[in-house]
């Protein structure tokens, strides 16, 4: 079990996560994305991107020592280098992230939200919020 210490972290990963598949589905490319919506959709997965690295960086290195596959500082780096080098960020970066790199770490994040120790009742309550509405897959429907 992990500790609940980790669940807000966690919780707002995949919330990020799955905002990030809806921002950027209807674009094949990479350019499709950047130039798309006079650039809205670039600029709010860029944005997820850095919440991701925020998030990342909080969590426990136990975690992180449990799940070796997923790349935790390539993750913060990430983050790093969007808010220090925003206009230096190739395109392409953020578009292959999310394309490519974001399944294998969303299966990560719920198995280890499923594997915290968190009352399901208060889990219920987060979920519940507006914010969190695209991750309500976490608890079950009974």
């Amino acid at each position: 079990m992990y500790e609940p210490g980790n669940l807000a972290s966690l919780l707002t990963m995949l919330e990020a996560i799955e905002k990030l598949y809806i921002y950027s589905d209807d674009f094949e490319t990479n350019e499709e994305l950047y130039q798309g919506n006079d650039q809205l959709n670039y600029n709010a997965c860029v944005t997820l991107l850095m919440v991701l690295g925020e998030e990342c960086r909080k969590l426990s290195e136990n975690i992180k020592a449990n799940f070796p596959d997923i790349p935790w500082r390539n993750i913060t780096a990430m983050r790093n280098r969007i808010a220090h080098d925003y206009r230096g960020l190739d395109p392409i970066v953020p578009f292959t992230v999310i394309k490519t790199n974001l399944g294998p770490l969303k299966e990560v994040l719920i198995k280890v939200v499923q594997r915290t120790d968190y009352p399901e009742e208060k889990l219920r309550k987060i979920l519940d919020t507006e914010y969190y509405r695209h991750i309500r897959y976490l608890i079950s429907s009974t």
